[in-house]
């Protein structure tokens, strides 16, 4: 360093000292704050962000699978399907079960046709609430046949209107095999229809034995075969989220042993895995599943946090909630060696190479290099039992042992108190797990007004992912308020970004008409997204995280606002050299703040741009005026030190580029 360089930066420090001058104290936040909780929920998978067509393509659905909001009949083996004839063809159908495709797909439908008649018999699909195409768009058809008499079998397959008398595109092929073989095609549509049908029509004489039919858009995201729907991840993906938790929630231990999910039955071909009703009631087939899960990661950069069993189910199995009774199963400590073998077997499915068993098969579906999977959560919102202590420990250990670079998430029960709370977090610490998860849902008020929650945790001890929150309205609805109150605490956790090092909305998505839980981020029908006023929220503070929290730089009066109607955070984005300003105003009326950007200590341009999401409290985004309420942006002029007069009921983004 020259000696004259260093004679002015000594005085530059002696004058700032003689003048008063005092940098704002700052503090470093987690790079992974924000990001996505995914659960299959209010149908969130099949017939939502899993872009398969057909609905119960496997045949599997059972009387079990009864979805009693809206379905009190249950379902089986041939719901959503519909035997087909037309120009007097005869036949009929039949479920068999000997020789499947595979022991985890154990049935198939066999279809006699007696005579084929001018058009044929077969098979109508109606999809999840029908069958949406678009014009000019082309879609991936593929099916598992099997002649069982008489060949060749002239197959055609079609997509056609609701009352059949339109058909909208088709093709056919003919089968050439007494064994199980998958026939595939393509498909385009010559118009768009968002309630179609799916036909497969077998046109000659014979026995045959049909599986797995399935039908994709070939526009899936990132164009991915068995891929996901390509508005609905473009949703997510837009969150710019740091981390995506899957499969769940209370999916994942399940309503019992029998029904906790196993991720072994979800990678491989798709006539190999095993589906099962799920904790919400409904049968989820797989198709999204763990290899699915974590190509999304990738694909919108994202980091994965899968979540395993405890090895304990939910303590509510069996609705024993209803009777305040602990239904909490446990799985025996003679099998668990081989459940943590499953756990440690997916550590190598994610990051293994092709010389280890399961790093093979992620090579073989088609994923050369790893996942580079770095973090693992263990239970969810479980009842701190003995059983559930011993059996967490006995996984803990052994994924540290094995795997030290994976950090493991524990959990510290359902609320952000009580006994489950205070034994986990006892728990936690003794194990010292690196990080714990916390959930809740509280009414907007409650946001505001714990602000200084995560303000005097120890910050020795275990750290937080917020994996479950939202403020939830008497009604459930989506709300400014609501979402205001998230913000005004989200700008909490910016400010203890070091002790809380992941945060997650929850649920994220609901799809309309097959709603469990409410609020959701992310409403959706099969051709329509709708953005909640939760979902800008979250959207604003992703998008603009930062690294670095400043203290001191947003003030207001302190005798005319409450602190629980006000909240701010400053960060910095070394990234994007971008200062960032957050001020939520809960007022009804318009809050003036005073900014002082000269204690960050930085030269900054004099235009930013300020982005406000405000308006009435009580309105929400809906299918019929889905940007009631959206962030809107417009430049802002300022100065070293300036007045922002803060809208009343809004939140206001202020981006500051550096130089």
């Amino acid at each position: 360093m020259k000696i004259t360089t260093y004679i002015n930066r000594c005085t530059a420090i002696l004058y700032l000292l003689w003048t008063g001058f005092s940098f704002s104290q700052t503090k470093n936040i987690s790079p992974e704050l924000f990001g996505v909780f995914f659960e299959d929920i209010n149908y969130a998978a099949d017939g939502g962000l899993y872009a398969e067509l057909i609905q119960n393509r496997s045949f599997e659905y059972s009387p079990s699978d009864i979805d009693h909001w809206h379905n009190e009949s249950g379902w089986h083996s041939f719901t959503a399907w519909e035997f087909y004839t037309k120009g007097y063809g005869y036949g009929n159908i039949s479920l068999e079960s000997k020789n499947p495709v595979h022991k985890n797909n154990p049935h198939y439908v066999v279809i006699d046709i007696e005579s084929a008649g001018q058009e044929g018999i077969g098979l109508r699909n109606n999809g999840f609430d029908g069958i949406p195409i678009k014009k000019d768009e082309t879609y991936r058809f593929s099916m598992l046949v099997k002649e069982l008499s008489g060949s060749p079998f002239l197959v055609q397959i079609r997509l056609e209107s609701a009352d059949g008398k339109t058909v909208y595109g088709e093709t056919t092929f003919s089968t050439d095999s007494k064994n199980w073989k998958k026939y595939t095609a393509t498909i385009s549509s010559n118009t768009t229809d968002p309630d179609a049908r799916f036909l497969c029509i077998v046109k000659n004489k014979g026995k045959i034995a049909l599986d797995d039919i399935s039908l994709f858009p070939s526009k899936t995201f990132r164009n991915r075969k068995n891929g996901l729907r390509a508005d609905l991840a473009q949703a997510i993906a837009d969150l710019e989220p740091k981390f995506v938790r899957f499969p769940g929630g209370c999916v994942v231990h399940g309503d019992g042993l029998g029904n906790s999910y196993q991720w072994k039955n979800t990678v491989g071909p798709n006539e190999e895995r095993k589906g099962q009703r799920n904790l919400w009631n409904y049968y989820q087939s797989g198709g999204l599943g763990y290899f699915e899960y974590f190509q999304f990661c990738e694909d919108i950069n994202a980091k994965a946090i899968p979540i395993l069993p405890a090895g304990v189910s939910c303590q509510n199995s069996g609705g024993t909630w209803r009777i305040e009774d602990d239904g909490q199963a446990c799985l025996p400590l003679s099998e668990m060696d081989a459940y943590v073998q499953d756990i440690l077997d997916l550590v190598e499915y994610a990051n293994g190479d092709i010389s280890t068993t399961w790093g093979a098969k992620r090579v073989e579906a088609g994923h050369t290099e790893p996942f580079n999977l770095e973090y693992i959560g263990i239970g969810n919102e479980e009842k701190i039992t003995p059983e559930f202590k011993e059996r967490f420990k006995i996984i803990y250990d052994a994924i540290t042992k094995k795997h030290p670079e994976i950090t493991v998430i524990g959990t510290v029960g359902p609320g952000p108190s009580g006994d489950d709370y205070d034994k986990g977090w006892v728990f936690a610490n003794e194990l010292q797990v690196p990080i714990v998860d916390e959930h809740y849902y509280e009414k907007p008020v409650w946001f505001w007004e714990n602000q200084n929650r995560y303000d005097a945790y120890d910050r020795s001890a275990s750290k937080v992912y917020l994996g479950e929150y939202a403020a939830h309205e008497d009604n459930r609805k989506n709300t400014l308020r609501a979402a205001l109150a998230e913000a005004a605490y989200m700008t909490a956790l910016e400010r203890n970004g070091d002790i809380v090092t992941m945060t997650s909305y929850a649920p994220l998505l609901a799809k309309k008409d097959h709603i469990f839980w409410s609020p959701n981020l992310i409403y959706f029908t099969n051709t329509e997204v709708l953005k909640s006023i939760n979902y800008y929220v979250q959207q604003l503070f992703s998008v603009h995280a930062g690294t670095i929290y400043y203290s001191d730089i947003i003030s207001y009066n302190t005798t005319k606002v409450s602190n629980n109607t006000i909240a701010t955070s400053t960060v910095k984005n070394e990234e994007t050299k971008t200062i960032i300003l957050k001020i939520v105003n809960g007022n009804t009326t318009e809050t003036a703040t005073q900014i002082d950007l000269s204690k960050i200590g930085a030269k900054f341009y004099k235009e930013a741009s300020c982005t406000i999401l405000t308006g009435d409290l009580l309105v929400e985004n809906t299918y019929e005026n889905p940007q009631k309420i959206i962030p809107k942006t417009s430049e802002l002029k300022i100065l070293n030190s300036f007045t922002y007069n803060a809208p009343a009921n809004s939140l206001s983004v202020i981006q500051i580029k550096l130089k």
